[in-house]
């Protein structure tokens, strides 16, 4: 089962159960799907990988909203962004550790060989497609520059 089906099997169950939360998540992700698989050129298809970063995106801009709520004061709403951010993640892959993304990391680097900041074009290349979906780029955009500069 793809991660279409997935979710619009999971929008019957969260009727059932009355989750409230879980129903207005997992109906946003679907129109977020219908219109990546009905936009130009997708040929009404949808891939798991992109599915998967659709997902991201909508928890970094819920991460984000809940950020911006905090700093003006409006826990309610902070709550709120991240209850539905919980809902997306469960279907996410398990994000690495920031110990476990520095040690992948310095791999790439010495793949790539690396000498500096310099080439930071280079890893940031092979690092976002090895580790996509189980890292947010800012994260590892800041450790890459960190590494680099340390070299």
């Amino acid at each position: 089962m793809d991660l279409f089906d997935k979710v619009s099997e999971d929008i019957k169950n969260a009727m059932k159960a009355k989750d409230k939360v879980a129903l207005e998540t997992l109906r946003n992700v679907k129109k977020c799907f219908l219109e990546a698989k009905t936009a130009p050129g997708a040929n009404d298809t949808l891939t798991d990988a992109d599915a998967l970063k659709i997902m991201q995106k909508l928890v970094k801009q819920g991460k984000d909203s809940a950020s911006i709520y905090e700093q003006q004061g409006r826990a309610d709403l902070a709550e709120a962004e991240l209850g539905q951010v919980r809902v997306i993640e469960r279907y996410l892959p398990k994000q690495m550790s920031a110990e476990e993304l520095e040690a992948e990391l310095r791999t790439i680097i010495a793949q790539v060989g690396a000498a500096g900041p310099k080439d930071m074009g280079k890893v940031m290349g092979v690092a976002s497609k090895a580790l996509a979906g189980k890292a947010e780029g800012r994260a590892i955009s800041e450790t890459v520059k960190r590494l680099l500069n340390n070299l």
